[in-house]
């Protein structure tokens, strides 16, 4: 496949459609020359995601792909909005992150299309299964969390030693803050004013960090498993920052499944303490080591009251348990323990009795 922006100039505009349209996508795709006329793949909705539309092309002859459309106004209750050319940036992360991330773990960009933001990748082989619906089904292992810990560690060493190109490459996080600063850190302040000071000392050390490429949206609902293998997708937050954020965004998904899976809560907490020991013994030599851990304590401690009272609610959790964890996650913010062990063990121990 060719990069559809790369195609004939006298193909039509793609900048109106729904990439959903079963019939609309394979004739776009058809004068773009990624299918051909005679081709009649098989067309399905992938669900999951809030801020795109993600659509996977099965072809009798030749490997599946996912094509991927960015939404102005994201699929949630409350109303947010960013712009839809961060599609690109996302094929930028493709591009690199194959370079950065551990071997065979992205999947390839295969073609962008600038005008209607769309982007084409190679699918992840079949079957395979969402790391985050095996999790709620209570499915947990050290050896996943060692997995999920050691590709986001090799990404920030493998950024941080070629950071003389990608800094400015990723330079710009005008999308992080109007998907995560901004509905996640900004909106919670406002919504829980005890926050406030929290809040607003974490965002402007957040902003004030650039260390290493971070993913952004490093959670289990953007890993695939395939084989006991991780894939990872879902890059359109990626920038040049804070790899504390990543971090702290990740051990959140893992904390509150050891609240809500309350019979699997032992191993859930076992997990995200394999998960973060696993990371910073990753990053030992690391010069900025010691302050990421620092700072990655206030981030967690910041996405998990994002995760009930920020814009995008983590949608598993009851409403009595996403008032447990504000509360929890407030007193901590008051004082914050000194290490992400420390910090898995206060908030597992303030956890409601099962």
């Amino acid at each position: 496949m060719s990069r559809a922006n790369n195609l004939s100039p006298h193909a039509s505009s793609g900048a109106d459609l729904d990439i959903e349209d079963r019939s609309r996508l394979v004739a776009y795709l058809r004068e773009r020359g990624i299918l051909s006329l005679d081709q009649e793949p098989d067309v399905r909705k992938l669900e999951g995601g809030v801020s795109n539309r993600t659509v996977l092309v099965k072809r009798k002859s030749g490997p599946a792909f996912v094509v991927k459309q960015a939404l102005a106004k994201l699929r949630v209750a409350v109303d947010w909005y960013s712009p839809p050319e961060r599609i690109h940036r996302e094929a930028l992360g493709l591009e690199w992150l194959s370079r950065l991330a551990p071997l065979g773990s992205i999947t390839p960009l295969l073609f962008e299309d600038r005008a209607a933001h769309i982007i084409g990748m190679a699918a992840v082989p079949e079957p395979h299964e969402n790391w985050k619906r095996a999790l709620l089904r209570g499915e947990v292992s050290t050896k996943d969390a060692e997995q999920f810990a050691g590709m986001l560690a090799a990404i920030h060493r493998n950024s941080w030693q070629e950071r003389a190109a990608v800094a400015d490459i990723f330079a710009d996080r005008s999308f992080f803050e109007t998907l995560r600063i901004e509905p996640y850190y900004r909106y919670s302040a406002e919504q829980v004013p005890e926050s406030r000071p929290f809040y607003s000392s974490l965002i402007e050390s957040t902003l004030a960090t650039k260390l290493t490429v971070v993913h952004g949206d490093y959670s289990p609902k953007n890993v695939l498993v395939y084989n006991h293998r991780f894939f990872l997708i879902d890059h359109e937050v990626i920038h040049f920052g804070d790899p504390a954020f990543d971090v702290g965004f990740a051990l959140t998904h893992l904390l509150s499944k050891a609240h809500h899976v309350a019979r699997c809560r032992k191993a859930f907490v076992e997990a995200a303490r394999t998960f973060a020991s696993y990371y910073l013994e990753s990053i030992r030599d690391m010069e900025w080591r010691e302050a990421a851990e620092w700072r990655a304590v206030r981030h967690t401690l910041g996405c998990l009251l994002a995760r009930v009272a920020g814009r995008s609610p983590l949608e598993y959790l009851t409403p009595e348990e996403r008032q447990a964890q504000l509360q929890i996650a407030v007193a901590l913010m008051a004082d914050p323990p000194p290490s992400l062990s420390a910090l898995i063990s206060s908030f597992s121990e303030a956890l409601p009795c099962t």
